[in-house]
Parts: structure tokens; sequence; C-alpha cells
């Protein structure tokens, strides 16, 4: 399982803004609410209860009188004075209470990618960050109301038990995951290294449910690997993460003294990573200052834009430089990927990227607890949005089951023989799946 980050997450901490940390996607394990808020021996609700609900107001941008509490404290009364638990002698404690209240309140919103996370699931969510933690090694996220996998991690217990992009989790050792959210299918699949989780998977093109067993392990998000094809280069970068702009750099180093004619750049099943990383790493192929992405906020003054930083290490046309991409591309990887289409230095190849192009702010409080909130959205240097249904290939080449299980991967020899020279077909989207909802929540397992 694995956290790893689909949007961009901008980190912030109520104690203190440096620090910030700008990362993509909600990523691979799972991941306070407001400034001083505490929980715990001497906490009243009731003094905190407008700070609570005015952090949400100023990120919503609304602009009416403090909410009217009084139902709010007349439920929480009578619930004191007649709730009786008939399956526990347990009272629910006020903390508890407190953090239900909060998650209802986020829940509201309907955005799946805005989300309170409690001390448990925040530690569980920043392990993910540092790329480590004991999982099956996916990330899977909510399509149509359905716990689906986005893409399972290169080299990892998931990946090696056949699950691929697209499976629809039906149930997580014998639990129904209908109306489930990705937060506690992620708490299910999540465990102790050398457990073994039970899933059951429903497969496009499949008329019976599919049960995988896999063995919990020790996950270490790959970065990057490189291998010459001919006269072609590839470099697979699989996670944006802290050191993937190092990597990145020395393989684009060894690209420059293999002799290579021409480059592919792999990002499939990349689920997204840090922002910074993402617009670094265009740098190596765009010239200083041209734009990488553009963020959009609800209040046009807020739009920033990013740009190149001037590292490029050659001048690359699409006749020479390769970007392959799937379903499972997400967030930083469709940044990169549309920044150099839309710069005319690339081609892309592969089916229709995953579609994640909101910002979600990450705010730590001081109880342990986080607050994901998302504050704004992504377009490529042309404008075009991410979250549209992702981003289209400029050659549509797919890649099936079969395919994988055979080892043959029709996508990179597409992508060799067009930068030989040779005619390449595109197919068509007839069996590509329409995201009809691109804001999705995704995580890691």
């Amino acid at each position: 399982m694995s956290q790893q980050l689909d949007t961009e997450t901008k980190v912030t901490s109520d104690k203190s803004k440096r620090g910030l940390a700008l990362f993509l996607a909600f990523s691979l394990a799972l991941g306070a609410f407001v400034s001083g808020l505490q929980i715990g021996q001497g906490f009243n609700l009731k003094d905190q209860s407008a700070s609570i609900f005015s952090f949400f107001k100023s990120e919503a941008k609304v602009e009416s009188a403090e909410p009217d509490l009084t139902e709010f404290w007349k439920v929480w009364d009578l619930l004191d004075e007649k709730f009786a638990n008939g399956s526990s002698t347990s009272s629910l404690s006020n903390e508890d209470r407190v953090r239900g209240a909060i998650d209802g309140l986020v829940d509201a919103y309907g955005d799946p990618y805005t989300i309170y996370l409690p001390p448990e699931q925040a530690e569980a969510f920043d392990q993910g960050i540092s790329g480590n933690f004991s999982g099956v090694g996916m990330e899977v996220g909510l399509r149509e109301g359905l716990i689906t996998v986005i893409a399972p991690l290169h080299d990892t217990p998931a990946e090696k038990a056949g699950i691929v992009a697209g499976d629809v989790i039906v149930k997580i050792d014998g639990k129904t995951t209908e109306d489930m959210r990705v937060d506690e299918a992620v708490h299910l699949i999540r465990g102790e290294k050398g457990a073994v989780v039970e899933l059951q998977i429903f497969r496009e093109g499949n008329m019976e449910f599919i049960d995988i067993p896999i063995t919990r392990d020790t996950i270490d998000i790959p970065t990057v690997k490189t291998k010459q094809i001919g006269d072609t280069f590839v470099i697979s970068l699989y996670s944006f993460n802290a050191v993937a702009d190092d990597q990145v750099r020395e393989a684009l180093g060894e690209y420059l003294k293999s002799g290579a004619g021409s480059l592919v750049f792999d990002v499939r099943g990349n689920p997204g990573g840090y922002l910074q990383s993402a617009v670094t790493i265009a740098s190596y192929f765009l010239p200083a200052g041209k734009v990488v992405v553009k963020e959009q906020f609800s209040d046009s003054a807020k739009d920033d834009v990013f740009r190149s930083r001037g590292r490029q290490v050659q001048l690359f046309t699409p006749k020479e430089l390769v970007v392959l991409v799937d379903n499972g591309s997400a967030s930083a990887s469709e940044i990169l990927a549309g920044a150099l289409k839309d710069h005319g230095v690339a081609t892309i190849i592969g089916t229709q990227t995953f579609g994640k192009g909101s910002v979600q702010e990450l705010v730590k409080l001081d109880d342990g607890s986080s607050l994901k909130v998302t504050v704004a959205r992504w377009l490529t240097p042309n404008g075009v949005s991410i979250s549209n249904g992702g981003l289209t290939p400029d050659i549509v080449i797919k890649r099936t089951q079969e395919d994988r299980v055979a080892d043959v991967d029709p996508q990179l020899n597409a992508a060799v023989d067009f930068l030989n020279g040779k005619e390449v077909v595109s197919e068509t989207f007839e069996d590509e799946v329409a995201v009809e909802n691109p804001e999705t929540e995704t995580t890691g397992e």
C-alpha cells in the first residue's frame, strides 16, 4: 500500500507556515483542523466551534454570518441524555465525538479529495510520503463510487499478484466495499508485514469475480530505472518523490553518454508526487521561462504559474522524445506530459491518463490530525484542464492484461518504432473507459 500524492498537496502547519511543501496526489497509503485546536483533557468543543467553522468558511469563500450551532448543541446534549448503546458498555469519548463531528463537516463539502485524517491515519499518510511502509503497493481511488485500482506500483506484491490498473475492489478480506470510503479501504488493506489480505476483484471483460490473496510487505517506492533498446534510451520514472529530480538528472546523464539518438520517458503507472519535482524534471526538457503548469484558484487573483528553471539538457523534438502514459499516470505525471506536449517537444503515446488535476493543501494540526482540502486546479500551458478526463495521447496504443502476462509491451514497442521512423497507427478509444468524474480520491495501499 502506499500513499503517494496524486494531486498537488500543499503541506502547512498550524504552528508554523515554514516548510510549505507542494505535493501532487493523495497517494499511496493514507493519509488539525484549525489553528490551536487541541483535543484531550480540558478540551472544550464549544469554545472552539467558531474557529472550526470559520476555517471552512475562509476556504470556501463563504461571506455569511457565523453559523447558528444551536441545533448542533441540542443534538449533542440529547445524545448525552438519551443514547443507549446496546452493543457496548463503554461510552463514546468527547474526543471521538469531536472527530466524528469534524469528519461529518468535511464530508458535507462533497469533495472526495477534501478529507479529515485523525492522528493514526495522518501518521500513515506521512509514512506514504516518506516512501516506506507496509502494505501491498498500489494506488487506489474512487471512480463512480467504486474502490478502483489506479496503478499497482512497480515490483510490489500487488503487481506480482497480478493486480492491474482499472481493477475494481469488491471485497477486502470478505468485507464488501460498497459505500466504503477510500481511507477505510486503505486501512483494511494495509497491515502487518507477512500477513495476507484477500481482495475480490472485478475486472472488465471477466464474467466472474477474481479472488487474489496478497502477502503484505514493506513497500519501498521505486523511483527510476533505465535501459537501452538499440538507438533508443528508456527512462522509467515510477514516482515524483523527494529523490526523483536527482535520479532523473543522473539517468539523463547516462542517456547523453550512451550515444542513443532518441529517448523514451515512461511515466505509466506513476500516480504522482511532488509538484516541485515535476517542475524540475520538466525543466530538463524545456528552455528557461516556459510555462510548466498553471494553478487556478476560485479567486483568480491567486492564480499562479510555474515555469521551467532552465536546466535543459538537450533540445528535443517530437521525433526524438516520446512520453509513455496510461490510465495509471496521474497528477505530476500528467503535468509533465501536458507541458512537454503543449510545448511541442515530445510525442505522447499510450492511453488516456487518469485525470487528477486538483490541488490540495495539507494542514497539520497540534493533536496529530490533518486536514487535506482542495484549494485549486491544474491547467496545462495551453489551458487544458487535467481534471477534464485526463490527457489524450497523440498516438493511442493499448496494453492488455494478456500482454502483461506474456511480458509483451506494445506501447514501448510502438514508441521505439516511432522514434526509428516507422509508421505507427493510432488505435481507437472504443474500449477506453472515460473518466466521468475525474475529481476522485486516490491513495495508495
